[in-house]
């Protein structure tokens, strides 16, 4: 550990001197990498600092206690030696998780995509409840939602509803949502009074930009239509929806949010990107072997990881074994502690494959 610490602090005072270089600050986008670079090696280099001092502080008071007789100063002494090994202790635990490996797409903005699944019109409707729920945690968290696409169930909900969310570590903190959420409660059809088991599937992908998937635009073929959702007469008589085709890979994104045919293209690139990326990113995990897989899961859409049982109130999250009765709050958005439990879970499952290949 003492390795990777010094070699962070070496990194750290590299890159202050590069940040204040001439073509950096000529640069704006190598400014930029280089600051947010500099922000989180201060974080990891503030802690270390002070873990260096508490070091020579244990070794000088060691030191006195091995030469001093006087009664009182040895008594000083162990109490300083005590609280010293103490706050070592959390020291090292809190480095040892800065240096847990970090998703490099943790801070971006993400792709939120919710579609009905098995269950038909109950799916739908269930479907619009995650949206809700999704929708009043982003509020909590001051985040922007802004829905890009829908399609509206014949009961109500959504067969399919895809929303952009931007803000502070926005898909580091929703990427545990992906996956299939299954729902047990009688439907307002059923006039018997049965359970049912319906399901919706959850994606969130990171919202890539230009810099990161390259798109050649000879393979995209663009087709404008006039927009079917609410948003006054000017959206529903003018052209401004957007639908792009990724030829290579039959990728369809549809995009009808704004008045704008121009904005609407734009976010329909972006979630593109996003769409192109996990499937880059599946290709290579196949390539280079099975991606590590902890307790948390891969985040595979494929893969059941919560139930939602209403006649019993309940909330279970299949990956932590972790179960809550207080299912009309999670509705609510406060699902705070499912992502919390989850990132400990990640966390810890690298903390462990870490000691092993040390």
């Amino acid at each position: 550990m003492q390795d990777k610490l010094e070699a962070i602090k070496e990194r750290f005072e590299e890159v202050a001197q590069l940040i204040i270089q001439p073509d950096a600050m000529s640069d704006m986008g190598k400014y930029t990498k280089l600051s947010k670079e500099y922000k989180d090696l201060e974080k990891v280099v503030k802690v270390y600092d002070e873990y260096r001092l508490i070091l020579d502080n244990l070794s000088s008071t060691k030191s006195l206690l091995e030469k001093e007789k006087d009664p009182e100063f040895r008594e000083m002494a162990k109490i300083e030696w005590e609280e010293l090994k103490n706050r070592k202790e959390v020291i090292e635990e809190e480095l040892k998780k800065m240096l847990i490996p970090k998703d490099p797409n943790d801070s971006k903005d993400c792709i939120l995509e919710i579609r009905s699944g098995t269950g038909g019109d109950e799916a739908a409707i269930f479907a619009g409840d995650l949206f809700r729920m999704y929708e009043k945690f982003c509020e909590k968290q001051n985040w922007n939602l802004t829905v890009l696409d829908l399609t509206f169930g014949t009961s109500g909900g959504y067969k399919e509803i895809i929303s952009s969310v931007s803000g502070a570590d926005v898909y580091g903190m929703l990427k545990y949502e992906s996956g299939v959420h299954r729902v047990q409660r009688v439907p307002a059809t059923e006039t018997q009074g049965r359970v049912h088991t319906s399901a919706a599937t959850v994606a969130v992908l990171p919202e890539m930009e230009e810099v990161d998937v390259q798109i050649d635009m000879n393979d995209v073929r663009k087709d404008t239509y006039c927009s079917s959702g609410p948003g006054g007469q000017s959206v529903n008589t003018t052209y401004s929806a957007v639908r792009l085709t990724h030829e290579p890979t039959g990728l369809v994104v549809t995009c009808q949010d704004q008045k704008s045919q121009i904005k609407n293209f734009e976010k329909a690139l972006k979630v593109l990107r996003s769409r192109i990326y996990e499937i880059e990113l599946a290709k290579h995990n196949e390539t280079v072997g099975a991606q590590r897989k902890s307790m948390v899961g891969s985040g595979d859409r494929s893969d059941k990881i919560r139930t939602y049982n209403y006649p019993q109130s309940r909330v279970t999250d299949h990956r932590i074994n972790k179960t809550v009765y207080n299912l009309s709050e999670v509705m609510e958005g406060n699902i705070e502690d499912f992502i919390s439990a989850l990132r400990f879970a990640e966390n810890a499952a690298k903390m462990k494959e870490g000691g092993a290949n040390d």
